[in-house]
């Protein structure tokens, strides 16, 4: 099937910033979610907490139309929240805000999810990038999925962009997926053969209470409740949006390529070095070194990258990897969050100042415009509505 065939939607999530003292807000003024509302429509969702906000593509169907929809629609955003003395801030994680200060989302949905997980949603002061694909009729998503899942680390790897927690240095590319770790049903798929399959353990933990909805199944791939996709939710929030477009292309590429690859395509082999690869990519991200299903030397993300790249062949979006190139070159939102750190000490400032110019270079990459302006797809979000965390 044509790599272009497929149709994708991107979700982005964004904490507000203050910018005068660089921390995330506790409130947002009353005026400005209703302006966000006027401005953005359906586009606009909102998140776990009052200082987080998401937004939501309609379907796309190429790189260009999501470039040009994420350019547009974060310059609108940004527009607005900066006349309100705030700032988008497009990473995965702050990098020394204090989740105790944090507000709830008021909806009884977001209440209740708070009062069954106490402090493991209230640390969850944490931004993703989600990416549906759309898988054609006649296709199971769960032989789909996990014909891919081995490779979803080194997404996790050119996504990294949450090295600091609480002021701190965590020694993790990704704390965020640390963090997801906490959550029941948040980590890696379980090995389930098919949709059939997949539907009788959705149907058990409904039945025994475990899940107060389908949605509630939060694994970094799963099929999505309501829409015929496979969900990407295992890439860490992007700062810039040429890194976002990758990690979705890249992603449509695996997708395209497991819809007729054969199930024996080392793909058992790669599920048994999931635990260990999705762990080095926490831990390392681009400067990880992987475990190799052939059977070789242990790999670098660019020899993996390389590898994916010749095994989906025609699937592939050759600007995905071009960018995913650079990014292993020129080093992800993390290691550049670490790099302005050690330049602002090294200059002088304090450890607080040298946070600050994180910050700082964060609410810029958020902001900044891409080189290569589209026109904006204008067709109405109908079939891809906003989804609730959980749906």
């Amino acid at each position: 099937m044509p790599q272009q065939s497929l149709s994708f939607g991107i979700e982005e999530e964004f904490l507000l910033v203050d910018l005068a003292s660089r921390d995330v807000i506790r409130r947002p003024p009353a005026t400005l979610l209703p302006a966000y509302r006027h401005e953005l429509g359906p586009c606009l969702a909102e998140e776990m907490f009052q200082s987080q906000i998401e937004l939501v593509s309609p379907i796309l169907s190429s790189l260009d139309e999501g470039r040009a929809w994420l350019q547009e629609s974060r310059q609108r955003l940004n527009t607005l929240t900066r006349q309100h003395g705030i700032g988008l801030l497009g990473s995965a994680s702050h990098p020394f805000a204090d989740w105790r200060e944090q507000l709830a989302t008021e909806s009884p949905h977001y209440r209740k999810l708070f009062a069954d997980h106490g402090d493991i949603a209230r640390r969850s002061l944490v931004s993703g990038l989600h990416v549906h694909v759309g898988v054609p009729n006649g296709y199971d998503r769960l032989r789909v999925m996990n014909r891919l899942v081995g490779w979803l680390p080194l997404l996790l790897a050119l996504s990294c962009s949450s090295p600091f927690w609480g002021g701190r240095d965590s020694a993790m590319a990704s704390y965020r997926r640390c963090l997801c770790g906490e959550w029941p049903r948040m980590g890696i798929p379980e090995p389930l053969p098919d949709e059939q399959a997949f539907d009788a353990y959705v149907g058990l933990l409904l039945a025994a209470g475990a899940l107060q909805r389908r949605g509630d199944i939060w694994w970094f791939i799963r099929p999505s409740a309501r829409f015929a996709t496979l969900e990407l939710r295992i890439a860490d929030a992007c700062p810039l949006v040429e890194d976002a477009l990758c990690i979705a292309g890249l992603f449509r590429t695996l997708v395209t390529w497991a819809l007729d690859a054969k199930d024996d395509e080392l793909n058992g082999l790669q599920r048994l070095l999931l635990e260990e690869n999705y762990w080095r990519a926490r831990r390392q991200g681009c400067a990880a070194r992987f475990l190799d299903a052939r059977g070789h030397d242990e790999l670098s993300a660019a020899e993996w990258l390389a590898q994916l790249e010749q095994l989906v062949g025609a699937a592939g979006e050759p600007e995905s990897f071009t960018q995913a190139a650079r990014i292993l070159r020129e080093g992800s939102s993390a290691q550049r969050q670490r790099r302005v750190l050690l330049a602002a000490q090294g200059s002088g400032l304090s450890e607080r100042q040298a946070l600050c110019a994180v910050v700082d270079s964060l609410l810029e990459e958020t902001a900044r415009q891409c080189e290569r302006p589209a026109s904006l797809p204008r067709s109405p979000l109908v079939e891809y509505p906003p989804t609730l965390p959980g749906d």
